[in-house]
């Protein structure tokens, strides 16, 4: 029969009387029950023998907590012999409850109860040899009762324990699923900073480089055109300067009536967008098929970044300094579509530049159930965004 491997017990919401202190107890008590002479004449000790065999329980019942078979048949032998000497050992019976407790404690319960019938009956048959009526004698019942008695005990203390280290893992995945999902929260804060950073100041800092090396190039041959650059670049700086700062302010205010973020750019303001790309010499056409107003909501911030990140690339990577914005409204889904001529095929990964443009905004589509597509195209570049309309946007 297996043992049951129970784990270490929990902290007791109560405090316990350490291990040591109640062997020293248990040992007191049997011993005192050896020495003790009870009115009862089939109840003391009829020699130096038997209360030698008596007393041996104190020296076996330590060992029950890792021989709890072997320990409880032990006791069962030394109450049989005390028995056979002439005596009814109450501290041997008691010694055998010690000893059938832990055992309930330890085995599964399926087995226990089998265990503590079996040992019930069995001290009840040795103690005939003692009894002065034989098996009618009815104080012979009551070793089998506290056999019965420490079966239930040893049950009830193992159910309790299993009980404690239940609630306590159920206590400690609980404290793990709060820390998982705090860090979680954490990550997908970080990574909508890092667009909303990305978005920010992208565009305005390709500005301020493409400026900076017109200016530099410019400054002794065409002074004025070096001038219009660095006009261009401190608008720029200040634009983006301004909107880190608004990205600053928004992070650290706390929730409620102090947290109140501009409103985000849509495709109702594509038009803006399209004459800060011209003001920067990007020459870009664009064009809106159907009803602007069904697109609204995530879709409507979505369809805009796309845009705005498809101009940044032409405007960064692109040749000719042109680009094309063509957005389709249709009954369930809007489709933005950038293109634009480059230089040469991009790297085989699809990615222009470094990429991480393109793969934060593959995160925001795929947030509200699109796709994107980016890639070579004859004559250019292309990047296309598919998002659906939900009844909300419509």
């Amino acid at each position: 029969m297996p043992l049951l491997d129970l784990p270490d017990a929990p902290a007791d919401p109560r405090p316990r009387v350490p291990r040591w202190v109640r062997e020293v107890l248990i040992a007191i008590f049997i011993a005192g029950l050896a020495f003790a002479q009870p009115p009862i004449p089939e109840f003391q000790s009829s020699g130096p023998v038997a209360t030698a065999l008596m007393i041996a329980p104190v020296v076996v019942l330590p060992w029950r907590h890792r021989r709890p078979i072997p320990v409880l048949v032990v006791v069962l032998a030394l109450f049989g012999a005390v028995s056979v000497a002439g005596t009814l050992s109450i501290g041997v019976a008691v010694a055998v409850g010690v000893a059938m407790f832990q055992v309930a404690y330890r085995y599964q319960r399926s087995k226990v109860f089998l265990i503590g019938a079996c040992v019930a009956v069995l001290i009840v048959v040795l103690t005939v040899p003692a009894a002065v009526a034989g098996v009618i004698d009815p104080r012979i019942f009551q070793f089998g009762l506290i056999v019965a008695f420490a079966t239930a005990a040893g049950s009830g203390a193992r159910a309790r324990h299993a009980y404690i280290t239940a609630i306590t893992d159920r206590a400690e995945r609980a404290e793990q699923t709060r820390e998982a999902e705090a860090r979680r929260r954490v990550s997908e804060e970080r990574l909508r900073i890092a667009r909303d950073l990305h978005d920010t100041v992208a565009h305005q800092i390709a500005v301020i480089s493409l400026h900076a090396g017109v200016a530099s190039s410019a400054i002794d041959a065409r002074p004025e055109k070096a001038k219009e650059s660095l006009v261009t670049i401190r608008e720029a700086s200040r634009t983006v300067l301004s909107e880190i700062g608004d990205l600053l302010s928004m992070l650290r205010s706390e929730e409620g009536e102090d947290a109140m973020p501009a409103p985000a750019a849509g495709l109702e303001r594509l038009d803006e967008l399209v004459a800060q790309f011209a003001a920067s010499d990007l020459d870009v056409t664009s064009r809106i098929e159907g009803d602007l107003a069904r697109v609204g909501g995530a879709v409507d911030l979505v369809a805009y970044r796309v845009a705005q990140e498809g101009l940044t690339n032409a405007h960064k990577h692109g040749a000719g300094m042109r680009a094309h914005v063509l957005v389709e409204i249709g009954d369930d889904t809007v489709v933005v579509t950038v293109t634009n001529p480059t230089h040469e095929a991009p790297a085989p990964d699809g990615h222009v530049g470094s990429g991480l443009g393109l793969v934060g905004l593959r995160e925001r589509v795929a947030a509200v159930r699109g796709s994107v597509s980016a890639g070579q195209v004859p004559g250019g570049w292309r990047l296309s965004a598919r998002l659906p309309l939900v009844k909300e946007d419509a």
